[in-house]
């Protein structure tokens, strides 16, 4: 079998690298004509910790990030209003780590250059349509190069070229009216100095974790500043990599100094600030058509919220490498997979649109808008322990299940 995989990011990237694993010819498409490391921080769950530990990757993700120790919840004065163990410190098998999206990147494409060759692995190939019969998928990339195979996955993210052809009436992605700023800054360790912490509520929030170590101590700090607005006014189209302005909201957190952290200094100190709309799309009623089907933000943009956004697509690809490894027939290993997952990711979406684990912020600030005493007084243990047990249930990294799942690894036939 083999299958041709448009987009080279890393839902693509970590299906390469399984699809490989189980004996699988694999080609890689990817538009850009230059893999850098863009982006910032992202949190790579345990469940997809589990999957790129099993792909022999486990030492080179935590090495090139942080190690998550702890995430907590404060509201907009600094009082915390929930904190948990994260990864091995939770009684994982397997870690959390926080690392800039760049790096997770390129830890992904060394491993599939090594693994498939370079002569696997294209660029400035950009998706522009595909035809299929009963023996295959014929798919075409600018510039009037086309690769033929048994199966097309498109992992060609949230502007998917393959989603729009399969319904061209979708439209853009949705804005639910929230605008993101992300950036870095050169930081002191905070809190247990691998903390993920949260504050704010639904209108105003800021989200900020280390994401690698500095020879002087200090850490390379991600963090995020999110602003809700008018959602009709009209915005820019998504990108990650559009400059963004420390101007348009630095005055919404002015005095959100903490004994814990200033944020008004990380805002000063920002290397660089990248903005984004916080959107995502509807759940389709089909990934899979034939010989064709998503994955990633392809399928399911999420919002980024539980930071679940590249993990989900990590395990989409081990999801897809299992099916089209066990299962002879190449659509219906397709059809199994989005069994599998569209259900999983469609219920995900629904939980981040209403704001997932982070409701704990809401609900202390309509309980508490002033701050409080004491947070059992307004929010027991109980009902905070839950609102985080039922995210984690709801994302598939409650930790005793995912200790004891079995493995997405595939049998390894002769490629």
């Amino acid at each position: 079998m083999r299958v041709i995989i448009a987009g080279g990011g890393i839902g693509g990237l970590t299906a390469a690298l399984a699809l490989h694993e189980a004996g699988i010819e694999v080609e890689v498409f990817e538009a850009a004509s230059e893999i850098r490391p863009l982006g910032v921080g992202i949190n790579v769950l345990p469940h997809a910790m589990r999957e790129l530990t099993e792909l022999g990757l486990q030492d080179r993700v935590a090495g090139a990030g942080i190690v998550t120790r702890e995430l907590a919840y404060a509201n907009r004065f600094g009082q915390m209003i929930w904190s948990e163990p994260r990864g091995r410190h939770a009684g994982y098998t397997w870690p959390q780590v926080s690392i800039h999206r760049g790096r997770l990147h390129l830890v992904l494409l060394e491993a599939a250059r090594e693994r498939l060759g370079d002569a696997r692995i294209h660029l400035g190939a950009r998706l522009e349509g595909f035809a299929q019969d009963d023996l295959g998928v014929t798919a075409r990339f600018a510039g009037g190069v086309t690769a033929r195979g048994e199966v097309l996955v498109a992992a060609d993210g949230i502007h998917s070229v393959a989603r729009a052809l399969l319904y061209p009436n979708e439209g853009p992605p949705k804005w639910n009216g929230a605008i993101l700023w992300r950036a870095t800054s050169i930081a002191d360790p905070f809190l247990t100095g691998a903390t993920m912490a949260v504050a704010g509520n639904r209108d105003e929030k800021f989200v900020v974790y280390p994401i690698a170590d500095l020879p002087d101590g200090r850490k390379l700090t991600n963090w995020i500043a999110e602003r809700r607005v008018d959602p009709n006014q009209e915005w820019k189209r998504e990108d990650w990599n559009r400059p963004g302005r420390v101007e348009d909201f630095q005055d919404s957190f002015r005095d959100w100094r903490f004994d814990w952290l200033d944020i008004p200094a990380l805002i000063r100190t920002a290397q660089s600030v990248f903005e984004f709309p916080m959107v995502d799309r509807d759940p389709l009623p089909r990934w899979t058509h034939g010989r064709v089907t998503l994955l990633g933000d392809a399928a399911h943009p999420l919002y980024p919220i539980g930071s679940n956004g590249a993990s989900q697509g990590i395990l989409d690809a081990r999801t897809l490498a299992l099916k089209l490894a066990t299962i002879a027939d190449p659509v219906a290993a397709l059809e199994a997979y989005e069994a599998i997952r569209r259900p999983a990711t469609a219920a995900l979406l629904d939980a981040t649109r209403g704001d997932g684990p982070d409701i704990v912020l809401d609900i202390a600030e309509a309980r508490a808008p002033g701050g409080f005493a004491d947070i059992e007084a307004i929010m027991p243990q109980a009902e905070r322990a839950e609102i985080a047990a039922h995210y984690k249930r709801l994302a598939g990294f409650e930790p005793a299940t995912l200790n004891a799942r079995p493995s997405l690894a595939p049998p390894r036939r002769a490629a």
